[in-house]
This record gives C-alpha cells, sequence and structure tokens, in this order.
C-alpha cells in the first residue's frame, strides 16, 4: 500500500534549486518553521504576562522534556507509516493546537499551568515532526541533489530566523498573544496544502518492510543499525559532542557575553546577525554547488576552523570582533552541519531513515536544550570566557573523532 495516490517523482535528475517539488517542500518547510517560531514568541510573552521569569523559565523547559524523550519513537513512527503522512499529521495538530490557544486567549485569561500544558503537547508533537521532516529529502530528490537540499534548507533556516522574531513582535504589539498564536497557526495551515502536494518516492523495499514488529523492537533495530554502521557511528558520535559543545554557547552565552561586556543589545543583535551571515553563506554555497568533494573529510576539517572561531569569543575585546568570530563560527560550523546531514540521509538505508533522523535530531535539537541552564549558571560562577574555551575544545573533540575515524573521512557523497 503506497503512501500518497500522487504520482511518483521523476527519476531523472534535475536541480534542486529548480525543482518544482523541492521547491514545494521548501516553501512548506519555511512556512512552518517561521510559525514555530512566532509560536515561541508568543508562548514566551503570553507566560511572562501569566507569571513572573521562574514561571516562563517553567513553560519553556517543559516543551523541550518530551522532544527529547519522545524524539527516539518519533523516528519510530516516521518509518512505520511514512515521514509524509507524520508530517503532514503533526503539522496539522500543531496549528490545531495554536489556534486552540488564540481562541482561549480571546476570552480568558489561562493560568500558567495551562501554558505549560500547551508547551508540552507541542513538545510532543515535535518529537514526531522533526524525525519526519528530516527523512523527506531523499524522498523528493535524486541522490546527487541532497548536499543542495541540505544548503537550501539552511537558507530557509535562516530566512525563518529573520522573519520571524520580527513578525512575532508585531503580532503580539498589535494583538497581543492570542494575535501572535493565530499567526503561527496561519502559517501552519499555509504550510500543510503545500506539503499535500509534494510528490514521493517510496522504494519498494522500504514499504515491504514495514510491519508487523512491536515499536520496542523496531527502536532497538535502528539502534542496532546506527552502531554497527561504519560511517554512520562515527558521523553521530561528531554531531552529537561538537553539537553540546556548541548550542550552550551559542544560545545562551551570546546574550550572556554582551550583557556582561557591556555590548548591549544592539552588539548582541550584531554578534547574532553574524552568525546568521556566516550560516547563510555556508547554505548559499551548498546550494548552488552540484557537490563537495570527500564530504566527510571537508565536513570535519569544517568544524575544527568553527571551534576556534567560538573560543575566539573568550578573548573578543569589542562588538566588532565578536561579529568576525560569530560570521566564522556560522560559516564553519554551518558548512559542517549541513554536510553532515546529507551524509547521513546519503548513507542511510531508507528503510531506517526515520530512525536514524531521529537520533540525530536527538542529539541536535533534542538533548543540547537541557544544556541551556547548566551554561547560564557556569557563566555566572566563572563568566563567558571560560564557558566559551570549553565548548570550543568540546566542539572540537568532536571534529577530531571524525577524522579519526577512516569510514568518515572516506565518505562521499553521490555524484
Amino acid at each position: 500500500m503506497t503512501v500518497t495516490g500522487i504520482p511518483p517523482a521523476p527519476v531523472a535528475e534535475r536541480p534542486a534549486h529548480r525543482d518544482p517539488n523541492v521547491l514545494r517542500w521548501l516553501s512548506a518547510y519555511t512556512a512552518s518553521m517561521i510559525g514555530d517560531n512566532v509560536y515561541f514568541v508568543a508562548l514566551s510573552w503570553a507566560a511572562a504576562r501569566s507569571g513572573g521569569a521562574a514561571q516562563t523559565g517553567l513553560v519553556l523547559a517543559v516543551g523541550a522534556v518530551p522532544r527529547a524523550l519522545l524524539m527516539l519513537g518519533g523516528g519510530v513512527v516516521a518509518d512505520r507509516f511514512g515521514p509524509r503522512r507524520v508530517v503532514i499529521g503533526s503539522d496539522a495538530v500543531r496549528c490545531a493546537v495554536v489556534v486552540a490557544v488564540a481562541a482561549l486567549l480571546l476570552v480568558a485569561a489561562p493560568g500558567i499551568w495551562v501554558l505549560a500544558a500547551v508547551a508540552l503537547v507541542f513538545g510532543a508533537v515535535d518529537a514526531l515532526f522533526l524525525p519526519s521532516v528530516g527523512a523527506l529529502p531523499p524522498r523528493i530528490t535524486a541522490p546527487g541533489q541532497l548536499s543542495r537540499v541540505q544548503g537550501l534548507r539552511g537558507l530557509a533556516q535562516r530566512v525563518a530566523t529573520v522573519c520571524s522574531a520580527p513578525l512575532g513582535g508585531l503580532a503580539v504589539a498589535v494583538g497581543g498573544p492570542a494575535a501572535g498564536f493565530g499567526v503561527a497557526g496561519v502559517l501552519f495551515a499555509v504550510s500543510l496544502p503545500l506539503l499535500m502536494t509534494v510528490r514521493m518516492r517510496e522504494p519498494a523495499e522500504e514499504r515491504a518492510g514495514r510491519a508487523a514488529d512491536t515499536a520496542r523492537r523496531q527502536l532497538a533495530d535502528g539502534l542496532r543499525y546506527v552502531r554497527g554502521h561504519r560511517v554512520l557511528a562515527p558521523l553521530v558520535v561528531t554531531i552529537a559532542v561538537s553539537e553540546m559543545g556548541f548550542a550552550g554557547p551559542a544560545n545562551v552565552g551570546f546574550v550572556l557575553l554582551a550583557d556582561e561586556r557591556g555590548w548591549g543589545a544592539a552588539g548582541m543583535g550584531w554578534v547574532l546577525a553574524g552568525f546568521g551571515l556566516g550560516a547563510g553563506a555556508a547554505s548559499l554555497l551548498l546550494a548552488v554547488r552540484r557537490r563537495v568533494p570527500r564530504a566527510g573529510l571537508v565536513m570535519s576539517c569544517a568544524v575544527l576552523p568553527g571551534a576556534v572561531a567560538l573560543g575566539a569569543f573568550a578573548f573578543a575585546p569589542s562588538v566588532a570582533a565578536g561579529v568576525v568570530a560569530a560570521f566564522f563560527t556560522g560559516l564553519c560550523l554551518g558548512l559542517g552541519g549541513a554536510l553532515a546531514g546529507a551524509l547521513m540521509q546519503t548513507v542511510t538505508d531508507p528503510a531506517y531513515l526515520g530512525r536514524v533522523t531521529s537520533v540525530g535530531s536527538l542529539f541536535t535539537m533534542g538533548i543540547p536544550p537541557l544544556s541551556y541552564p547548566l551554561t547560564g549558571v557556569a557563566i555566572g560562577a566563572w563568566g563567558a570566557g571560560p564557558v566559551f574555551l570549553a565548548g570550543a575544545a568540546l566542539t572540537m573533540a568532536g571534529a577530531a573523532y571524525g577524522l579519526c575515524s577512516r569510514p568518515l573521512r572516506r565518505a562521499e557523497l553521490p555524484v
């Protein structure tokens, strides 16, 4: 039984940036990402209005816990039912949740526990959405276009980051949190019909492989597959270690460093802009290039200077120096991250894509947010400089591990 009645995608290879099928998926992904970020702005503001700083932090943390705990299960669901079906279903649930919250805010002032429940549901649905959306690119384009698709995906993330904050802020300023949730719901609703028109390729062996095993057995099988794979095993370790070194300093450290050194909100904004510009340049490079030779080696080698740039924040004497460090951090780590994603999708058997993607997502979007409070405590105790140096050392260790793996160094993307 096929997942969709839409005709399968053509076999002939077409450049990803000129493929209408890829562009429909990219548009849906961009709308969903902007909606995700606008939702976060609205939730943060609604929590701040309903409680104090501690309660706001609690609401935001509650959403991260089910995302981390259920991420691997989300990969099993993606492989069992097909990622397209799971992506559409989870996007529809997210749309319904935020529209319901918007309607509730119009007629009542929900307490902090209602908002915490919303964050809990949204985090659980994200645990289904993220592995499935990550497993889609190999099904919508030819193998030789995967690096381009990863570049386009990176550009979409940069666009979402740039557009969502002012859009969410404007909506909340004009109509309060209800308007923010309403805008997020509209964006999720826009992504749904676009996703439904994306044509999918589903290998016959993958359809035959879905079936009667229990979810627990499928999860264990997926973890054994990753652990025993010559390229995936060192790739996942490289991703996990590098991301744990980068995530805390980048997401919490930038803000606290700017405050510690008197750069102010404007200085923090310039640093974040430098990081976004560097990451966008890396994504654009991959989007326009057909192929990156020796992708496994380039991935690890790109992370090394990115780690050095991250550590340079410890010594940045001015906003200008911080912007330069942020640009090279975004450029190098953005390139390494995109190549890691393309390699993961290339070397994985299609029957395991959802589970393998869930493992990668767990170490990039599931576990790292749980380290943010620890990063804040460490900066409060020792200052931002030592924390950035420790993060850089951990990121560099991840890259060094990748370089020590011969199968990963020799891994190539398809021609």
